[in-house]
């Protein structure tokens, strides 16, 4: 008779951050964005029991390996590794030796999943220099656009061959690179803009990044190995988890009323006939947005196969949690689920709401 064997669930995270020269003015901001990723990942593998591992790369001109497949709970802060070097980017070739390294490790035993995030401060400019010793802006024309349409075509091979239980995601500083981003194959929702040159934008950076760790080891739970919505919320609600973390609200106790045209949230409920007060309406995620620390949240439930709401509204302190977003300020953009619609509290008198929307109110 066999012995039963546990098949304990193992990830594999790399990151890879830029060191290029136009991080220097932005170093501590990249410190501490990528120290409470790896704090959220340890936070969370502990309580769920994985076990995680942690792969560290730094790239300019040239990519470095600095950490390979540790125990996530053994790194120390990124401080003591991370310098600035000075040199250009060459994102590509960095995400592609991230890929093509984790490749190498042996999934034999365990149920194994990766997760790759790149953060950068700008876009591509000397993958391959390392090779030929000459930046892409001081080769002729001609040689200089080969080698990037090579590496461009690498990378983009590498992301369209990645398995199912493959993530790979990238922070970028603004829609110009993350248009660039999704062209080199990366999904749409797992593509974030953080902005390094604002002590704001480090802290919506922080409760992205915190909040991508908790929703990746939170889906490997659901039986989910790789997202392509690594930066949205909500798509990996489920039934169970709903009923057991949230309270059913009485139906008596609120309205979900629908948003006919863009109003201000104050004049839209005293239109509607019912009483304003401050935190009394919670408006639908239909869009990115950014979620103060102290905003509550709420979820309505829908009918899979029609997509309309069915009227039953879930809510309480473990909502925030249950939907993996910290308690600090972050900004999110609405996952696509099935079952379950996210509604956010609001505390201005002012918001525009959306048309085609709904507008869940407290009586």
């Amino acid at each position: 008779m066999s012995a039963n064997r546990i098949k304990h669930k193992v990830n594999h995270v790399s990151l890879v951050v830029d060191n290029s020269g136009s991080m220097r003015q932005h170093a501590e901001q990249l410190v501490r964005v990528v120290d409470e990723f790896v704090k959220g990942l340890q936070e969370e593998s502990d309580r769920l029991g994985h076990e995680t591992r942690i792969s560290l790369y730094a790239f300019d001109h040239k990519v470095q390996n600095l950490v390979w497949d540790m125990d996530v709970k053994h790194l120390p802060s990124l401080r003591g590794l991370y310098k600035v070097d000075g040199g250009a980017t060459a994102l590509i070739e960095a995400a592609v030796k991230s890929v093509d390294d984790l490749k190498n490790i042996w999934e034999g035993y365990g149920e194994h999943s990766f997760l790759q995030v790149v953060v950068t401060d700008g876009e591509e400019n000397a993958s391959g220099w390392a090779q030929s010793g000459r930046m892409h802006t001081q080769m002729s024309a001609g040689s200089g656009k080969g080698v990037l349409k090579d590496w461009i075509g690498r990378i983009k091979g590498a992301m369209a061959g990645l398995p199912d239980h493959w993530t790979s995601a990238i922070l970028v500083p603004n829609s110009l690179a993350k248009r660039t981003a999704q062209e080199y194959g990366f999904p749409a929702g797992n593509i974030a803009i953080w902005d390094a040159d604002s002590s704001k934008g480090v802290e919506e950076a922080i409760g992205t990044v915190k909040k991508a760790a908790t929703s990746f080891l939170r889906g490997r739970e659901q039986g989910v190995r790789g997202t392509r919505n690594l930066f949205t919320m909500g798509q990996d609600l489920n039934t169970a988890e709903v009923k057991a973390n949230l309270e059913a609200l009485d139906t008596g106790k609120y309205v979900l009323v629908p948003v006919d045209e863009q109003t201000p949230i104050r004049d839209f409920v005293t239109r509607t006939g019912h009483t304003y007060t401050t935190g009394c309406a919670y408006y639908e995620l239909s869009k990115r947005e950014k979620i103060q620390g102290g905003k509550q949240l709420a979820v309505a439930e829908k009918d899979p196969a029609t997509g309309r709401m069915t009227g039953k509204v879930f809510s309480g302190p473990a909502a925030r949690s249950l939907l993996g977003l910290p308690a600090a300020e972050a900004t999110v953009k609405p996952g696509d689920n099935p079952a379950y619609t996210v509604f956010v509290q609001s505390t201005s008198v002012n918001r525009k709401l959306v048309p085609g929307t709904k507008l869940l109110v407290m009586l």
